[in-house]
């Protein structure tokens, strides 16, 4: 996770560097910057990295999930110059792993609403910032310990954190680097006895490009 963090810092302060004269530029550029009724709307791709915490017997069997890499689509609503609403929308599959060996997959559709503020907004290179809530659903779970079927709560609710940075490059495109923190759990029971309970919380790393309509 470190390591993907770390790629989408740098491409941040790249993105945000090589076009900063662009940015300063533009000041006074009437096709420049984002301005309340726009919206915005974003492909990346993204990686999302779990960073798990199990407990229970989940913990005693060292159950992990792994990463995944899947497009994204969000759509951002300016409700001010420097406010605006987004909605993120992706879904991944995950396979569980333990020290007894792969538990199976699971499909992650977790829907996320941030309210934003972004700095700059009137220029070309503009940074912002959000906070907001998170709804998960987990789906087409086949999860087995052996032979026997594991079943898992099918929902949660947690926070979300993000910051990231836009770079406009014509008047209504701009390129995009993003990164978030999602707070997401669910337990685990088999054979109506209780194994634990799973937080997986990951990091979504992303960059990608958008559209200002």
């Amino acid at each position: 996770m470190r390591k993907g963090l770390r790629a989408v810092v740098l491409a941040c302060a790249a993105i945000g560097a090589g076009a900063a004269h662009a940015g300063d530029a533009s000041a006074g550029d009437p096709a420049g910057g984002i301005h309340a009724g726009d919206v915005l709307v974003r492909l990346r791709a993204i990686s999302i990295e779990p960073d798990v915490k199990a407990g229970g017997a989940l913990g005693t069997l060292g159950v992990d999930v792994n990463n995944s890499i899947v497009p994204e689509l969000d759509f951002t609503y300016m409700i001010r110059d420097q406010i605006g609403v987004e909605l993120i929308l992706a879904t991944s599959r995950h396979q569980v792993t333990s020290n007894i060996g792969g538990l199976g997959g699971v499909g992650v559709l977790p829907p996320t609403l941030l309210l934003q503020y972004h700095f700059n907004h009137a220029g070309r290179v503009r940074p912002y910032v959000g906070a907001g809530l998170n709804y998960t659903y987990f789906y087409n779970d086949k999860l087995k310990a052996g032979d026997t079927p594991v079943s898992i709560r099918r929902s949660s609710f947690g926070p979300a954190l993000q910051a990231g940075i836009d770079v406009q490059v014509a008047k209504n495109l701009f390129v995009n680097a993003d990164v978030k923190k999602i707070w997401m759990r669910t337990s685990a029971s088999a054979d109506g006895a209780d194994l634990g309970s799973l937080k997986i919380d990951p990091w979504v790393l992303g960059v990608g490009v958008g559209m200002k309509f």
